[in-house]
């Protein structure tokens, strides 16, 4: 049975983080799906077209060199129901600290219990991402600073282009 991955977050934007799991999950997956999670209740900063449209331009490279299909989707639900849809049975999460283990350990105990089948698979933040969150790196940006050693040239370009200031 081929190994496919569902990797959910927002993605609000892409960040050298998030390459840097799906890298990892290219290694042992055919095809990871990566789902931007949709809430109606929180205003992203990038539409969904446009995470879309990062996303793919960003994982190319991924998926050149490892052969794994790299998909985006959105999803509004459950992530369990969303890899169901999908046919994924491995819900990629990445891990950059404890905090993030605490968080995502009962996740996956709940994800299991609902999905029977489902694996939620771990991997470690690289060393050289731990630190980088979305939230971080779009509070730099609307302040005028550089992400450049956070995030992917494309989504660079984006955030730019997001905070560029009008002509007086």
């Amino acid at each position: 049975m081929p190994a496919i991955a569902l990797y959910t977050g927002s993605f609000d934007p892409v960040t050298n983080g998030h390459l840097d799991v799906l890298r990892a999950g290219a290694v042992f997956c055919e095809r990871i799906i990566v789902g931007i999670g949709t809430h109606p209740g929180k205003t992203p900063l990038f539409t969904v077209a446009e995470k879309t449209a990062l996303i793919r331009a960003c994982a190319a490279s991924i998926s050149a060199s490892t052969g794994c299909r790299i998909e985006v989707a959105t999803f509004a639900g459950l992530a369990v129901d969303a890899a169901r849809e999908h046919g994924a049975t491995i819900l990629l999460r990445g891990l950059r600290d404890g905090t993030d283990l605490d968080y995502e350990m009962p996740m996956a105990g709940m994800n299991g219990a609902m999905a029977g089948g489902m694996q939620t698979i771990f991997v470690p933040a690289s060393p050289a991402v731990r630190h980088i969150t979305a939230t971080l790196v779009r509070q730099i940006a609307a302040m005028g600073g550089s992400v450049s050693a956070f995030v992917p040239r494309e989504t660079g370009q984006a955030l730019k282009a997001k905070f560029r200031k009008p002509p007086k």
